[in-house]
């Protein structure tokens, strides 16, 4: 047999079948969320979704994993990319806001908090993998989102999907999205628009986790993953 047909037939090294297996490039030990994530401003506040699958490679770590993340009394994350690098940075995040309440006498807006999220992002774009949603009601601008994808831009959107997932159900959410939805249109919506994706993307799945952010309050709620939205 010849060298190049040995070659062709030699056993792949370990470091190179873990490669393989990870197609977001993570460093050793680190977790993926590797997801659906969506927002959608209605009038008077936000609807935002999440799956709840976190993988390492092609191993599920955490089924029921909680990527939507509050880091001020009305403004929320939705997390992808990295699990560890993520977290860290709404940690970064709800301390900061926290100060500049304290500081300033009042509760910040959401584009405060989505512009120190891109700084932090922008700044560290080489280290870091880390696409989120910033989302929430303040009383300057209403219900309003901003997504921040992996790189550290920043755009406010009439909504926002991210993530994985993202790319099988961008026809869905052209179809189905409209401007002025009220609330209840926006949440089933994102609980549409989840469930198609986790039933197509291997990264995404478990349950549908929703919450609703208004003046009023915020309304936590799960979609076990037996009751799934998934239909025409």
């Amino acid at each position: 047999m010849s060298a190049h047909a040995m070659s062709m037939h030699a056993p792949r090294s370990h470091a190179a079948s873990a490669a393989s297996a990870d197609p977001y490039n993570l460093k050793p030990g680190e977790h993926s969320t590797g997801t659906t994530i969506m927002a959608i401003p209605f009038d008077g506040g936000v609807v935002m979704g999440a799956d709840s699958r976190t993988s390492t490679g092609t191993y599920i770590a955490v089924r029921v994993a909680d990527k939507i993340t509050q880091v001020h009394d009305r403004i929320w994350i939705c997390r992808s990319g990295s699990a560890a690098d993520t977290q860290a940075l709404t940690d970064y995040l709800r301390h900061y806001l926290g100060q500049l309440s304290v500081e300033t006498g009042r509760a910040p807006t959401v584009k405060t908090a989505a512009h120190l999220m891109r700084r932090m992002i922008y700044e560290n774009k080489d280290n870091l993998m880390a696409g989120v949603i910033v989302g929430g009601w303040d009383a300057v601008d209403g219900g309003s989102v901003y997504n921040i994808p992996l790189g550290g831009s920043l755009v406010k959107m009439p909504f926002a999907i991210g993530g994985s997932g993202s790319t099988y159900v961008y026809g869905l959410v052209d179809h189905k999205f409209k401007e002025g939805m009220s609330k209840d249109e926006a949440k089933a919506l994102v609980e549409k628009t989840v469930a198609h994706a986790m039933a197509r993307d291997g990264s995404s799945g478990g349950i549908i986790r929703t919450v609703v952010i208004t003046e009023d309050g915020c309304d936590k709620q799960f979609i076990p993953g037996d009751q799934l939205p998934f239909g025409p």
